[in-house]
């Protein structure tokens, strides 16, 4: 028995989560029903409730979790009689039989679930104090209890043996099985499995290791292992360990999380929140099919884990990290088509179709264009022996990307468009992004009716509630087009026309995981990594200026919604809640050109048309659309390129509008911008017009073709030998003039050394023109836009 008789009475006055009414225990010929909340049994000590728990849309599970939320409203689940098998929220329960037998039955009366047991006298199943719920004999004899058919999760006191397995849950949301288990092994070991859909394989303790070389004996026949009070676990494989926090007290739990790593967890009763007190694996990276086939993990113990498809792979289930990625090509068998990409500091562990030893790089290439589904090699040197290993891959799985590992992998790729796979691809992170619950279709079984007398009995109740919707449909109308006038229309225009709509704060918050994927920062707030409920990739922003009203803010954001230019982000939307604003882009694959300057992914044609397109998208916020609208920041951090390295710009339209008319009135209340790419205009206090953002723009293509930094002065050596500060402009004027002084090309001197000397001068030298003119420090002999566009579109196809 798991408590004493006594506590009846008191248990009854108790409440749970769900409702003020709970039940101590259930009797033979009783049952829980999942349309009554109140039917839950609970725990005499109120630490465990056990009840039917909403896992999906009309999906419940008979379950046993923590009596008390933790701080974000949640609870904590350990353990599920039908996680793989969620019934209706309609007529589903759990009965104890006369038999003795406890089934839960769907609303269809299908067994889902059941314990198979039978005991002819009284038996009642009750929720102990440890968290285990036991069937019993009024005798103390316990004929089934939860301990011995655990999910994901381990209680103090609760054996693990040969017969029970541990396995993860799909994600934090759906609690269906996922791919990591926890299991004895035919070897006696305590080890943890990924048993993928395609694949499995050993991950803890380290595959390469022995048993003995970890610590692990196989010398026993017991295989059984238990967590106890204060906190010490004890296997038979000669495995311990101990918490953080040891000794009677805490709450503790022992649970294989979803994304594979076994943790010992104990409960911070102030805070209302669980705290790792110890766990197997230090770096998640290490764990197998952590980030899916075909990508590479990365790990920073501040930063956390990050997943990047490999060159060629895009993510193939926006709504599960798991899945991997998947070719963005087909690969023929003929060796002449195929090349490879190096990957530095990278490892696939595992898969290997043959090793060969004593290799030359261009040997393991060749073994590895001879077998049609080899994905790659890796090659190592052995340091022990003096010679390089190869090891064609079948798969590329367990992917992992650090410092310490010395050596590379070689991926295979089609030679035709190897030119084009010159970075990773997407990356994801964060299991709460993609989240997937558990739905629900089940029909019900129904009496026979009969089909005249119940078809007239809807027909009529049909005919009439129409004629009551359309009345009340009517009346709302009209009462809301009074309130809500002209503007209401002109919103909902707006929605339908362009796609741009009003987000709740809470959709944008589970979009971002609680706003934890930063992926950019500036003065007007931070941009986060999202997806929208739709799947849509989105870039997030999050304004730091919440003081402005929410007139002006809808105004402004009504005329953001209506511009529409090839060159300029994609605004799909806004939230406007107390003091939240936001605004929801297009996500841009490429990230900004502040990334991609240094990099050698940039060639000269690329960086001519971030120049014209950058252009021409200033040109239309300047000229061409309804409102003047200044952008006051135009900086590579603004220019987000896409997938085809085509920029555009961002963050335009909440620096200052205004009407056509109302340019002359230009006053600002404070300066606006970046240092190093503002204009002259906002030190000396002078009228602020379209000029800033081609001062502005002028900087940043002197940056995008010096690799240069205008933030920070550039060092050169004067006459003496001593050091000089130069302004970026400045150094580039200068080196300019020393072309007429017979010092050779300027050209050579300034420009971006990453792009290793393969570029046209003459296109080169236009740029830089066009660029030195831009940011000239009087604002009246700079340039439009739209007469920089057309320098530039003079020259767009020549040479290239």
């Amino acid at each position: 028995m798991c408590s004493p008789f006594l506590f009846t009475v008191i248990s009854l006055l108790l409440s749970t989560p769900f409702s003020s009414s709970t039940l101590l225990r259930i009797t033979k010929g009783s049952s829980l029903s999942v349309e009554k909340p109140s039917n839950v049994l609970i725990s005499a000590n109120r630490i465990f409730s056990s009840g039917f728990y909403p896992v999906g849309n009309n999906a419940y599970c008979f379950a046993i979790w923590y009596y008390q939320s933790l701080n974000d409203g949640s609870y904590t689940m350990i353990w599920m009689a039908n996680r793989d098998r969620p019934v209706n929220g309609k007529r589903s329960k759990l009965s104890l039989l006369k038999t003795g037998n406890i089934i839960l039955t769907d609303a269809d009366f299908l067994v889902v679930w059941a314990t198979e047991t039978t005991w002819a006298s009284s038996v009642q199943l009750e929720l102990c104090d440890t968290g285990n719920l036991v069937l019993h004999t009024l005798a103390g004899k316990i004929l089934w209890q939860s301990f011995d058919s655990p999910t994901d999760t381990l209680l103090p006191q609760q054996l693990l043996t040969k017969k029970t397995i541990l396995v993860s849950s799909r994600s934090r949301s759906n609690y269906s099985s996922g791919s990591y288990k926890l299991y004895f092994d035919d070897d006696n070991v305590l080890r943890l499995l990924f048993d993928g859909l395609e694949t499995s394989s050993v991950y803890w303790p380290d595959p390469w290791l022995i048993p003995w070389e970890a610590g692990r004996s196989t010398y026993n026949n017991s295989r059984t292992a238990i967590l106890d009070s204060s906190g010490h676990f004890k296997s038979s494989d000669d495995l311990k360990f101990s918490a953080a926090d040891l000794g009677i007290g805490p709450k503790r739990r022992l649970t294989v999380d979803v994304d594979g790593n076994f943790r010992l967890y104990s409960l911070n009763e102030k805070l209302r929140a669980w705290v790792v007190s110890w766990q197997a694996k230090d770096n998640p990276c290490t764990i197998h099919g952590i980030c899916g086939p075909n990508s590479l993990c990365t790990y920073h113990p501040k930063g956390g884990r990050r997943c990047n498809c490999i060159q060629g792979y895009k993510m193939k289930n926006h709504k599960d990290w798991s899945y991997g990625c998947e070719s963005d090509f087909a690969l023929s068998c003929n060796n002449d088509e195929a090349a490879f990409i190096k990957h530095p500091h990278v490892e696939f562990y595992g898969y290997d179709i043959e090793y060969f030893p004593n290799q030359t790089l261009e040997g393991c290439e060749e073994k590895c264009l001879k077998h049609c589904n080899c994905k790659g090699f890796q090659f190592k040197y052995d340091t022990i022996n003096g010679y390089s290993l190869c090891y064609p891959k079948a798969l590329l799985l367990n992917g992992y990307r650090s410092l310490e590992f010395k050596d590379p992998i070689y991926i295979k790729l089609p030679k035709s468009n190897l030119s084009s796979y010159d970075k990773p691809h997407q990356e994801f992170r964060l299991d709460c992004l993609h989240q997937v619950t558990a739905l629900l279709d089940r029909a019900y079984k129904k009496q026979q009716e009969n089909g005249t007398v119940k078809f007239m009995l809807w027909f009529a109740c049909g005919c009439g509630g129409v004629e009551i919707i359309g009345f009340l449909f009517v009346l709302l109308y009209v009462l809301y087009r009074n309130r809500q006038g002209s503007r209401a229309t002109e919103k909902g225009y707006l929605q339908v026309a362009t796609g741009f709509r009003k987000f709740t704060y809470a959709e944008l918050k589970k979009a971002t995981c609680n706003f934890s994927i930063e992926i950019g920062r500036g003065g007007s707030g931070v941009v986060y990594k999202g997806i929208l409920s739709d799947n849509k990739v989105a870039a997030i922003k999050r304004l730091t200026e919440a003081n402005q009203g929410e007139e002006e803010f809808l105004a402004e954001v009504s005329t953001i919604g209506r511009l529409n230019h090839m060159n300029l982000t994609e605004t799909w939307g806004y939230c406007v809640e107390g003091k939240h604003r936001l605004l929801v882009y297009e996500y841009m694959e490429q990230g900004s050109l502040a990334e991609n300057i240094t990099s050698n992914t940039l060639d000269l044609k690329k960086r001519f048309e971030i120049a014209l397109g950058t252009a021409k998208g200033l040109a239309y916020l300047h000229e061409e659309c309804l409102e003047w609208v200044l952008h006051c920041d135009v900086k590579p951090q603004n220019i987000l390129l896409d997938s085809n390295y085509q920029p555009k710009v961002a963050d335009f339209g909440l620096s200052k509008l205004f009407n056509r008319g109302g340019i002359g009135n230009s006053s600002f209340s404070r300066m606006r911008g970046t240092r190093g790419y503002m204009a002259p205009e906002w030190v000396f206090n002078l009228p602020i017009t379209s000029k800033v953002d081609v001062y502005s723009y002028g900087v940043v293509m002197l940056e995008m073709i010096t690799g240069r930094s205008p933030t920070g002065a550039v060092h050169t050596k004067d006459d003496n030998g001593g050091m000089e500060h130069r302004r970026l402009v400045t150094w580039v004027r200068e080196k300019m003039r020393e072309t007429t002084t017979g010092n050779g090309s300027w050209i050579e001197e300034i420009i971006d050394t990453a792009m290793d000397g393969e570029y046209d001068k003459n296109k080169m030298e236009l740029l830089v023109r066009v660029a030195l003119q831009c940011a000239e420090e009087d604002k009246d002999a700079r340039p439009t836009m739209s007469k920089v566009v057309e320098m530039l579109l003079g020259h767009e196809n020549d040479g290239f």
